[in-house]
């Protein structure tokens, strides 16, 4: 081969080198730059009224089961309470109605980035009593709104997943015993809501048991030993069909809600109709109901803002106590859970006073399932405690 032909060949190839890097080069900028645009995009953060729009069933599109709404409303308000047990026919709308309630809760502070959602105080609480640990300054914490949690816990869940337990990967990684929360730690300061609770393992009964009681999560496993706040508002689900819960269990429940098949056509219609709607054009249907959501949402703010200035008559309260004798309910537990959501419901309401108006709308719901069972007994527990508060107003009346 001559020089002149090596140098040619040299010359053809450096060309061809260029032609295939030229243009993937001028490809990549033209890629870079039409990206640019779109990277520059702000974007824009979900406001708090649409936190999971698209995705959860308004609550306040729900046709009927008022029982079950207003108990979870004045939980929301008064989370002393104790929560909801929610019990009724298959298909009813229960676990829609407890994941629409997302949507409707106001915003909470927490410390910024903490697992737990705690407050300044309980993080000061917690941070402050580990061995070695400094000090913490309050002034340096940094907080954030976050939507009030409502954490679904599966039947099928472990009691580590529930409670918590070692972080294997970090563990693995970096030789450090580390602790991974678990779904009640998430649940802190929100609401944990448990489907078909009838079915619950017995063991995870027990825990709840104990967490609920106490107010806090105690976990002591593989050398590790944490003690973290877990107050959490317990929503139950289920069909009496299925089981009847625990007796320890059922008595923790503030409110018992029961829901059954509504009878109205053109009810049932109406569900039908909102469900397709819903289902063709999820966004579409939540603006429809977004002034309603809002306004919802302003209402329980107003109620929390005003609670700690309602009051009660000692006369409405001894009326009360007089109720819980005449139906032989156990324990001093239904007084208190009349009373708290006596409360929450004349604050709901935007008033002030507990009259026994108050007290009449949700006797039911505080005392249904905490009657003695009688298995001779004839009269619906709706009924026997309506006919127990007329006795006792014809007793305050005459007085």
């Amino acid at each position: 081969m001559s020089q002149t032909e090596s140098v040619a060949k040299k010359s053809a190839a450096k060309k061809t080198v260029a032609k295939k890097t030229v243009p993937a080069k001028e490809k990549a900028e033209k890629t870079v730059k039409a990206a640019a645009p779109e990277a520059a995009k702000p974007v824009k953060a979900p406001s708090s009224s649409k936190k999971k729009s698209g995705q959860a069933f308004p609550f306040t599109a729900i046709v009927g089961q008022e029982e079950m709404k207003l108990s979870l409303i004045l939980n929301i308000i008064d989370p002393r309470v104790g929560g909801v047990l929610v019990m009724g026919h298959r298909g009813t709308g229960k676990s829609t109605t407890v994941r629409a309630l997302a949507e409707v809760l106001p915003l909470i502070d927490r410390v910024a980035g903490d697992t737990y959602n705690r407050t300044v105080d309980q993080f000061l609480e917690m941070e402050n009593d580990r061995k070695g640990a400094g000090k913490i300054d309050p002034a340096t914490i940094k907080l954030e709104k976050i939507p009030v949690p409502v954490v679904d816990l599966p039947l099928g869940a472990t009691e580590d997943r529930v409670c918590g337990t070692i972080d294997i990967e970090q563990a693995l990684t970096s030789g450090v015993k580390a602790f991974e929360p678990g779904l009640l730690a998430q649940a802190n300061r929100g609401f944990l809501y448990i489907d078909e609770v009838n079915l619950l393992d017995d063991h995870l009964v027990d825990v709840l048991l104990d967490v609920a009681a106490s107010g806090k999560n105690v976990v002591e496993r593989e050398g590790i030993s944490i003690r973290h706040p877990a107050r959490f508002v317990l929503v139950g689900s289920g069909n009496p069909e299925e089981g009847e819960l625990r007796p320890q269990l059922l008595d923790r429940f503030g409110l018992h809600a029961r829901i059954v098949t509504i009878l109205d056509v053109a009810k049932r219609v109406e569900i039908v109709k909102r469900r397709r709607e819903f289902d063709e054009d999820p966004d579409a249907f939540m603006k429809k109901y977004h002034r309603d959501q809002l306004k919802l949402q302003k209402k329980i703010e107003q109620a929390k803002a005003i609670l700690s200035e309602v009051t009660m008559d000692d006369k409405v309260l001894t009326d009360i106590a007089k109720l819980c004798m005449n139906l032989g309910i156990d324990g001093h537990r239904g007084e208190l859970t009349i009373t708290r959501t006596a409360y929450a419901h004349a604050a709901f309401l935007g008033e002030k006073v507990v009259t026994m108006k108050h007290v009449k709308d949700i006797a039911g719901l505080c005392l249904r399932h905490r009657l003695r069972k009688d298995p001779l007994e004839t009269l619906d527990a709706g009924e026997k405690i309506e006919r127990e508060l007329a006795k006792v107003l014809g007793e305050a009346e005459a007085v």
